[in-house]
């Protein structure tokens, strides 16, 4: 699809679902299930009160899905859900996770498909069942063919076309693209999307994300063993945050430049440690994902009609305009 295009269906569809929704996670810790609705201001639904599960791939101690469960939160209190959230990175845990909330008998379930093939069969089990299921964040090139009814998040592989684009901007001529999860579709498509829209020499590092110091060390090395990088890509804000230490004790000169924000990382831009960073907004992802379930119980409501996604990204920040963003990170909110 025209990228232009893109565009005007994610303008038309957040504009349309942040209207209807009259307002708008590190991981909970393997399968602990919660349910959280405070902290929102929103008005509350009369509506009968529903159960929504959401079940996500998060690896514990990764800040991003709080952005992502704040969101769900602020929503599940507007519309008088009472969430139940759950995450685990293993793919057959986290189908597992699924097929328990289908055995609970929710009203709807909002998953993140990281891994597709692990969702295909309790999604259709979940449809069996009569419980609408809804994508976001990880899946947007399979949430179709999963069987579910909408999808919110990021075309990684559009992002990463910017983002090459971008780094041919400001001159970099060979890139290091850091992985932390091998065989991870919305990662390795960030990546692949990179290696498309620049222009330069682009060579792909995998690390595992649940080990910083390992991180740290496998990118010390590299750098160190390849004096050519002028560029470091990441794709998570902790991996990025370490990155920067892993620069300094290579002795490297290359940039920095990342996916994804937290309060830290904000910081890291204004400080010029990170040139910039690639915002896919997780909080409007958990909100829209919940609210959307919300809305087609009550209303028979869909975004995108089942046919396109609704993208809440790449927004990108930089110096110029993250002080803008840094109120809001300073809350948990972006």
């Amino acid at each position: 699809m025209h990228r232009n295009h893109r565009a005007a269906i994610f303008t038309a569809t957040v504009l349309a679902g942040t209207l209807l929704a009259a307002g708008c996670s590190s991981s909970s810790g393997g399968k602990k299930a919660t349910e959280d609705t405070s902290g929102a201001s929103a008005g509350k639904a009369t509506t009968p009160r529903m159960t929504v599960a959401m079940v996500t791939h998060a690896a514990p101690g990764d800040t991003f899905w709080d952005l992502v469960r704040k969101g769900a939160q602020a929503a599940a209190a507007k519309d008088n859900i009472k969430l139940v959230y759950s995450s685990d990175p293993s793919a057959g845990n986290q189908a597992n996770l699924v097929q328990n909330a289908i055995d609970q008998k929710v009203d709807g379930i909002a998953l993140t498909a990281a891994k597709p093939d692990a969702m295909k069969d309790v999604v259709a089990k979940a449809k069996t069942a009569g419980i609408p299921v809804v994508g976001f964040n990880s899946g947007v090139s399979d949430w179709k063919k999963l069987g579910m009814l909408e999808y919110f998040g990021q075309d990684e592989n559009i992002a990463g076309q910017a983002f090459g684009q971008r780094l041919n901007q400001l001159g970099a001529k060979h890139t290091l693209c850091v992985i932390q999860e091998q065989g991870q579709v919305a990662l390795e498509a960030r990546c692949a999307g990179l290696k498309k829209g620049f222009s330069g020499k682009t060579d792909i590092l995998y690390v595992n994300g649940t080990d910083m110091p390992s991180v740290k060390s496998t990118i010390t090395a590299k750098l160190t063993q390849d004096k050519a990088i002028d560029q470091v890509v990441t794709l998570g804000a902790p991996i990025a945050l370490t990155a920067v230490q892993s620069l300094s004790d290579a002795g490297s000169k290359a940039k920095l430049a990342t996916f994804d924000l937290n309060e830290n990382l904000v910081k890291a831009v204004q400080d010029g440690k990170i040139e910039f960073a690639v915002d896919q907004q997780p909080y409007l992802q958990g909100y829209l994902a919940v609210d959307s379930l919300w809305l087609y119980k009550t209303n028979g409501n869909f975004s995108g009609g089942s046919t396109a996604p609704v993208l809440t990204g790449p927004a990108f920040i930089d110096k110029t305009n993250v002080d803008a963003v840094a109120k809001f990170a300073a809350k948990g909110t972006r």
